[in-house]
């Protein structure tokens, strides 16, 4: 069994991509530069992290795999859906919105209201991959979100087993 992460261990993604950038000199020499710019700028912004929102609810909301999960979110997910697009905005580098907002996420503490086991962990990861592999075009930038955020799923089970 997966051992649950620390706190220590759950880190933001943004600490930065840095991608190779072409420069054209006025003596026409190319050279190469790095520019470091944050996840959030690499998938392409505020439209691309309402994209995977809007996305990931939709499909927590509509795909049967993914029942258990649905059941401990609110009947409706607006709200879920805009704390999710404001928390991520922050997470992937962009502005804090959720901080500005609401303060500290404390995450963990936050869904002790929601029966978190397996089964609800793995539902919701479901729902993040798909939402990213059709909102996200870069493979290598897809990589490097999930890694982090399966962390942080399974720092968010707060139930050893799935309820009967």
């Amino acid at each position: 069994m997966r051992q649950r992460p620390n706190a220590a261990e759950i880190r933001s993604p943004v600490a930065a991509v840095t991608t190779k950038r072409h420069v054209r000199r006025r003596t026409g020499c190319r050279t190469v530069s790095d520019e470091t710019i944050t996840l959030y700028e690499a998938i392409g912004g505020d439209p691309t992290v309402r994209a995977l929102t809007k996305r990931f609810y939709d499909l927590m909301d509509s795909l049967p795999e993914a029942a258990r999960c649905r059941a401990v979110h609110p009947p409706s997910l607006e709200g879920s859906r805009e704390k999710f697009y404001e928390y991520l905005t922050g997470y992937l580098g962009g502005p804090q919105l959720y901080i500005e907002k609401r303060g500290h996420p404390r995450l963990r503490s936050r869904h002790f209201v929601a029966a978190i086991g397996p089964a609800e962990r793995d539902e919701w990861l479901l729902c993040f991959r798909r939402a990213m592999d059709e909102t996200i075009e870069n493979e290598k930038l897809r990589a490097i979100i999930l890694e982090p955020v399966e962390r942080l799923a399974y720092h968010m089970q707060n139930r050893e087993q799935d309820a009967p």
